[in-house]
């Protein structure tokens, strides 16, 4: 079963620096049909103006990862941390116990970047973060960014979930093999494919639910996120 979420309907929070698009219910958006999927809780689009940001905030028992797509993310945090996250840079918090981080655009050009919530295995980890800079696989394959154990030298979140970065030429197909009892969510960051007779384009979301396998045929030159979900 695939159940489409598609861009139009997430939700929207503007203000003069920031455009926020929200998949699942955060913030002032909420949707009691939209509180995530499985371990996967938040998916937001952020774009945010030069100069601007996020001021320290807190955050506890959460995985939280942030992957830039354009622009430059400057992340400071009560750890001691400072890092600017350029584009295809993907930072990993753990916030477990408590973290206080920023997070602002220290460039004069608008910053875009995904901001990615999933449920940690138990509440009260230590508090932890990295950041990875992953090297992009040729076009139609898929890049690993996070697992539970770090494979591959991707960011090792500690949830059973995997999470890949996946680029189709138009006309090309990939195939993702599900294993038993797993689910998985489609998340496209540009382009449009299709998947099981549906159209996907940049924003659409898409749960995957009782399937083997899913196979991938880019419409047009497409990226897109692929979470393989316990």
């Amino acid at each position: 079963m695939i159940t489409l979420r598609k861009s139009a309907e997430r939700g929207h929070h503007q203000e003069d620096w920031l455009s926020s698009h929200h998949t699942f219910s955060f913030h002032t958006y909420y949707d009691p049909e939209q509180m995530g999927f499985r371990n996967l809780r938040v998916i937001n689009e952020d774009r945010v103006s030069g100069g601007r940001g996020f001021g320290m905030h807190p955050h506890q028992d959460m995985e939280i990862i942030s992957l830039v797509l354009e622009g430059k993310l400057e992340h400071r945090d009560n750890l001691g941390n400072r890092e600017i996250i350029g584009p295809y840079e993907l930072q990993r918090i753990t916030a477990g116990t408590g973290i206080l981080h920023s997070e602002t655009n220290p460039a004069a050009e608008s910053v875009h970047f995904l901001q990615i919530w999933i449920l940690p295995e138990r509440q009260g980890l230590e508090a932890g973060y990295e950041i990875r800079k992953f090297p992009l696989r040729p076009q139609n394959e898929l890049t690993l960014l996070a697992s539970p154990d770090g494979r591959q030298d991707s960011a090792r979140i500690r949830q059973d979930v995997l999470l890949y970065y996946g680029h189709l030429e138009c006309g090309k197909s990939m195939e993702y093999r599900l294993t038993k009892d797993r689910h998985a969510w489609l998340q496209i960051i540009g382009g449009a494919l299709e998947c099981r007779g549906l159209s996907l384009r940049r924003g659409d979301g898409a749960a995957v639910s009782d399937e083997d396998g899913l196979m991938l045929v880019g419409g047009k030159e497409t990226e897109f996120l692929l979470f393989d979900l316990n």
